[in-house]
């Protein structure tokens, strides 16, 4: 019989904290096994917490940054990520959107989706979860 694996929430700081300030029911990262699942977050500015209102590429910058510190949290990199989602506001945002995450994913991306949402709860374009391998 395999041993039940268990799901391990995991604090990230500063992202656990801004996520505490809005009550938010999500953890920015969670492990269970050898599989890691970063939560889709907002760009949060990091060091005041708040939603960065910033053009489309510091967006995507300040995400792909925050991804980066939950997957080293977990005992992971950018390198093990196996695929991502990606939720933008509009495909107008997609080439600015490819030219920073092409920085993090120089070479072999993951598995990827880009898909447009219609709106968001703030003042924010793009967001990206991603699952990764240990």
């Amino acid at each position: 019989m395999k041993p039940e694996l268990k799901r391990e929430a995991l604090r990230v700081e500063p992202i656990s904290t801004f996520l505490d300030r809005r009550k938010a029911p999500v953890s920015p990262v969670t492990r269970a096994g050898n599989m890691i699942f970063v939560a889709g977050l907002p760009p949060f500015d990091p060091d005041t917490g708040e939603i960065a209102d910033v053009p489309i590429e510091r967006q995507s910058e300040l995400i792909m940054e925050q991804m980066k510190l939950c997957l080293q949290t977990a005992g992971a990199s950018l390198d093990k990520v196996m695929k991502c989602n990606v939720y933008c506001t509009s495909t107008k945002h997609f080439a600015a959107f490819n030219a920073v995450y092409a920085c993090y994913f120089p070479h072999d991306p993951p598995a990827r989706i880009f898909v447009c949402t219609p709106e968001w709860f703030g003042p924010f374009d793009v967001e990206i979860d991603c699952i990764a391998m240990m």
